[in-house]
């Protein structure tokens, strides 16, 4: 009987768990990986400011399954097949201990994305999986039951099973090839990036992270909390990421400008109404103590600074000599700053396509194309995005495994 034959088009995570695991459940199976590039695994290696952040813990299909801005039905269904503790168990099988952050968020206990990628080339090693590296897929078809995979050098492949985990395109025109396959492109539009603000004094503040923010889009339901972090360009941090993944549609609409309202004190659960109140006490408490001294914020002391200045209060000012205009407009920028966005910057380490192979056209039980039989799709080729977390690499380590473990059902 012949030696049937796997492609998998991709080298980035969920091609790599693909193709490891299809090699490791069938070793009949003749695995070759191909990557345009010239780097394997290059998300793993800067994912998590180079630590890789594996997954997240989250044990809870359901709940997991609501960080997917777009595919949360999909990877609900998905899940079921192979979850967070498959992750962590399959990496454990092979010597790589995961540890949890506060956040959730976890890595490697080596703090290193090299033990990651080290752990998928030793299985890709250890089960022949041969990769091809600076090599363009331009075409697939499929007649008379076998795929023909043209590459760019006109090099003829004809694999039995063809799994596409070739990651997100910016443009729609870069989608033609997989258009040519018979399937629907959901348009790409970018997810996970930061706010820019040219131009604005804040800016002098980058470095600067405070914990707990509440920071939302003004005219609109987009509302996220957590970390934020000022940078040389403007806004980021996870509650920025995060809002941009839920507005990645709304916000390519608005051109990338709009009004955003953060509110620095959501962590104390101030508000302006209850914080207004709460400014009697204050006075009283401090009335001889100069405001910037008495940072009753617990804002990081620059940014305390920061905001009495753009309240137009002066350093010598005493709270008791703080005039009603100027405690109002204090506590309005304390917890309803606004500004004005013109503008995103990607952030390299987690930069997702949102947009892909539309999921009404992929089984999320094998992964496997509902047009074309023995067609595979996993990662971010498919209409799937994640907040930043972990998330995203979950559904590459879950896509991935599914489309080999049906593989090697056939």
């Amino acid at each position: 009987m012949p030696t049937k034959k796997l492609v998998v088009i991709g080298g980035g995570a969920a091609g790599f768990f693909c193709a490891v695991n299809a090699a490791r459940l069938n070793p009949q199976l003749q695995v070759t990986l191909i990557e345009k590039t010239g780097k394997l695994l290059s998300k793993v290696k800067v994912s998590g400011g180079g630590r890789c952040n594996v997954t997240h813990s989250c044990f809870d299909i359901a709940g997991m399954s609501r960080k997917y801005p777009r595919g949360g039905n999909f990877v609900k269904k998905a899940f079921h097949r192979f979850f967070t503790t498959d992750t962590i168990s399959w990496f454990e099988e092979r010597g790589v201990i995961l540890k949890t952050e506060a956040d959730g968020r976890m890595f490697p206990v080596t703090d290193s994305s090299q033990t990651i990628i080290d752990c998928l080339l030793n299985e890709a090693a250890q089960y022949g999986v041969e990769i091809v590296m600076n090599t363009e897929v331009k075409t697939v078809s499929k007649n008379d039951g076998l795929f023909q995979v043209t590459l760019a050098d006109s090099r003829l492949l004809a694999p039995d099973y063809v799994c596409i985990a070739c990651g997100g395109y910016p443009k729609s025109s870069m989608f033609e090839w997989l258009e040519a396959t018979g399937h629907s492109i959901e348009e790409p539009v970018p997810s996970l990036f930061t706010f820019n603000m040219p131009g604005h004094p804040i800016r002098e503040l980058m470095g600067i992270s405070v914990n707990a923010i509440s920071i939302k889009i003004a005219g609109t339901k987009l509302e996220e909390k957590g970390p934020l972090l000022i940078t040389h360009w403007g806004l980021s941090g996870p509650a920025v990421l995060k809002l941009s993944a839920w507005g990645a549609k709304e916000l390519v609409n608005m051109q990338y400008n709009f009004t955003v309202r953060i509110n620095w004190m959501a962590g104390n659960d101030y508000y302006e109404q209850n914080l207004k109140e709460q400014w009697r006490y204050f006075r009283d408490l401090y009335a001889s103590k100069k405001l910037i001294n008495q940072n009753i914020s617990q804002l990081p002391g620059r940014l305390w600074e920061f905001l009495l200045a753009q309240s137009g209060i002066a350093k010598e000012m005493r709270f008791a000599d703080l005039s009603s205009k100027a405690e109002n407009l204090l506590i309005k920028n304390l917890t309803d700053y606004t500004v004005e966005i013109k503008g995103k910057t990607t952030f390299k380490e987690e930069f997702v396509t949102a947009g892909g192979i539309k999921l009404a056209e992929i089984d999320p039980h094998s992964m496997m194309s509902r047009k074309t039989s023995n067609l595979f799709f996993a990662g971010e080729v498919t209409d799937v995005d994640g907040i930043t977390g972990g998330f995203n690499f979950q559904y590459a380590w879950t896509s991935g495994w599914i489309c080999a473990n049906s593989i090697n059902l056939l």
